[in-house]
């Protein structure tokens, strides 16, 4: 599992004119499941989610989670975030689970980081979605439960 973490001031996303989730300060999070994901890297992407210190201490600097600046998440599938681009010029998301796979995959995703105790607002799976968003710094940082260097 796969997932680019932006801290922002604000975040919504929108499905038809219809906006399906929206947060104010917090995280945004884009994830992509791969076809053998499973609990283990649903667990390691929530908690690194949780716990990542990347919100400004009272010094200024990044030592405070979402949960410690009471912050919530708005989680966005996007299978392609596991995109290759690294032959041609076309990416290809064969690495992505499909559909089936992957919906309960993220659903997961979104019960575990709920289960940390923080608040998760989210898009439509399979849905083309418009996302709106102030990035807060910016910081973005890749977190990827199968990469070992």
């Amino acid at each position: 599992m796969r997932a680019v973490v932006q801290r922002v001031s604000r975040a919504a996303v929108t499905v038809e004119a219809e906006t399906t989730g929206q947060i104010g300060p917090g995280l945004l999070i884009y994830a992509a499941a791969a076809p053998d994901d499973g609990p283990d890297d649903i667990r390691y992407i929530a908690d690194k989610v949780a716990q990542l210190r990347i919100f400004p201490d009272a010094q200024h600097r990044m030592n405070c989670s979402v949960i410690d600046v009471a912050g919530s998440v708005l989680l966005v599938s996007a299978f392609t975030v596991l995109a290759d681009a690294r032959k041609g010029r076309r990416p290809s998301f064969d690495a992505s689970a499909p559909g089936e796979v992957a919906e309960p995959l993220i659903d997961g995703l979104a019960n575990e980081i709920r289960g940390r105790g923080l608040t998760v607002a989210s898009g439509r799976f399979a849905a083309y979605m418009q996302v709106d968003a102030v990035n807060d710094g910016p910081i973005c940082v890749l977190l990827d439960s199968r990469r070992l260097i």
